[in-house]
């Protein structure tokens, strides 16, 4: 990206949430806010921004793990998605199905004796559909869950109205979005607002138990990490006559960096976060490989199928990350420290002096992320996971950015950066022809 077309899209974006913030700021008045240290059930007002499937199951998250919840409002770019999310979502009132079961096992709630039907006045959509649903002073919580690129703009927006959130991950897609989602972090701290990321294994009690052993010195000091997700290709969806680019880039939005960050960011930010979380620190440097072998059409946008990235830390500790998205090939998920007096899998055992191997019966982390974000608002102290979720996103898009350059790239660089992704203009009409990044060709600024 050249320095005009970066300055251009700077602004844009600047502009975007100014003007977000200042049309939902004169459009509230007095905020609804759960009470600090009210009473178990006091009420949740949920808006959902973004309906594809990750979202309508997250509101059925909410509803089969919190009690004394309402869904006042939704919000999507496109029509078609919203008519398949509230027929999905009336199913799931109906049958009192379990949102996102997840396993075989696993403690999980059910959707009973609610409503989640709603009047068309309270279902918006178009580009500014989040502006709508964050003007209604009623709601309390917001579940983000459009494409990653949206995130910085829709937290800033929902954190200035006055809202609690739900983000899913990855938080964004670029150096900007990052240091906006790190800055909205902050004001929420200063209004005593929640915020949640959709990192669900840091809410996994096997996950949490584990790490507190690991970081209790269970396996001694950590000498090298490994994080692998493996698998075989994702849904696409072809372009259709009549869609404009801007509408093929969203409706297949995993294909395009500007909007998923390429499935490294996307996907595996997951499992970079996980060891994140058990070093309590981030990388500094990132070196990486990657290509695009089996996922060549047109239909596959710009990204990359598969990626090697070896991150260092603090004192010289590494973590050999790989990710790829090929069929027919090997599958992978997972995390592993290995430390000077043991190792483990930083979720079911131990192995070494200190022996363990999780025994208790697994609660469904897609629950209980929603769980532990509405305790902690009603006691009065909200969770912020902003800065590690933020952190975690920054570390896998350093490895995509080592991959697509073909150059170290360092913490430093990676924030301060000013490439911007964002496009010139939020509207349906034409885009740049997608570029697959080269190596050796690409610049990362």
């Amino acid at each position: 990206m050249n320095k005009s077309n970066q300055s251009s899209s700077d602004v844009s974006r600047r502009q975007f949430v100014a003007r977000s913030g200042l049309a939902v700021a004169g459009a509230l008045v007095a905020p609804y806010v759960i009470t600090s240290h009210a009473a178990p059930d006091d009420p949740i007002r949920l808006g959902l921004i973004g309906c594809g499937s990750r979202g309508t199951g997250a509101v059925g998250n909410v509803f089969s793990s919190t009690s004394n919840v309402k869904l006042v409002a939704l919000a999507d770019l496109f029509p078609d998605r919203m008519k398949i999310c509230r027929e999905e979502l009336k199913k799931m009132a109906e049958q009192g199905n379990k949102a996102n079961s997840w396993a075989a096992g696993t403690e999980s709630g059910q959707i009973k004796g609610v409503s989640l039907d709603l009047p068309d006045d309270m279902c918006f959509t178009g580009f500014d559909s989040y502006k709508k649903l964050l003007a209604i002073s009623d709601i309390n919580y917001v579940i983000l869950a459009s494409p990653p690129h949206f995130r910085p703009i829709h937290l800033r927006a929902a954190v200035e109205a006055g809202k609690n959130v739900f983000m899913e991950k990855p938080v964004a897609v670029d150096g900007p979005g990052v240091r906006s989602v790190i800055e909205s972090g902050e004001i929420a701290k200063k209004k005593g607002l929640g915020i949640v990321a959709g990192t669900q294994r840091r809410h996994q009690n096997n996950y949490v138990e584990a790490v507190k052993r690991i970081q209790d010195g269970a396996i001694g000091d950590i000498t090298s990490a490994r994080a692998f997700w493996c698998q075989g290709g994702v849904w696409v969806k072809p372009r259709e006559a009549g869609w404009t680019d801007m509408e093929w880039h969203l409706r297949n939005w995993t294909y395009f960096t500007w909007l998923a960050g390429d499935h490294i960011v996307e996907q595996h930010m997951h499992n970079i976060d996980v060891i994140n979380w058990v070093m309590g620190k981030h990388p500094i440097t990132a070196l990486g490989l990657g290509g695009r072998q089996a996922r060549t059409g047109p239909e596959y946008g710009m990204i990359y199928d598969h990626f090697a990235v070896e991150y260092e830390y603090q004192g010289g500790v590494r973590m050999t990350s790989l990710s790829r998205q090929i069929d027919r090939c090997s599958s992978t998920i997972g995390e592993a420290v290995v430390g000077t007096k043991g190792r483990s899998d930083c979720c079911r055992i131990i192995t070494g002096e200190n022996p363990w191997r999780f025994a208790g019966k697994l609660i469904n982390p897609y629950e209980q992320e929603h769980v532990d974000l509405i305790k902690s608002i009603r006691e009065g102290k909200p969770l912020n996971e902003a800065q590690q979720a933020a952190e975690s996103t920054l570390t896998a898009i350093m490895g995509r950015e080592s991959a697509y350059s073909g150059q170290i790239i360092d913490w430093d660089s990676a924030l301060e950066s000013t490439m911007d992704l964002s496009p010139a203009k939020y509207e349906f009409g034409a885009l740049p022809a997608p570029v697959v990044p080269i190596p050796g060709k690409y610049k990362f600024e």
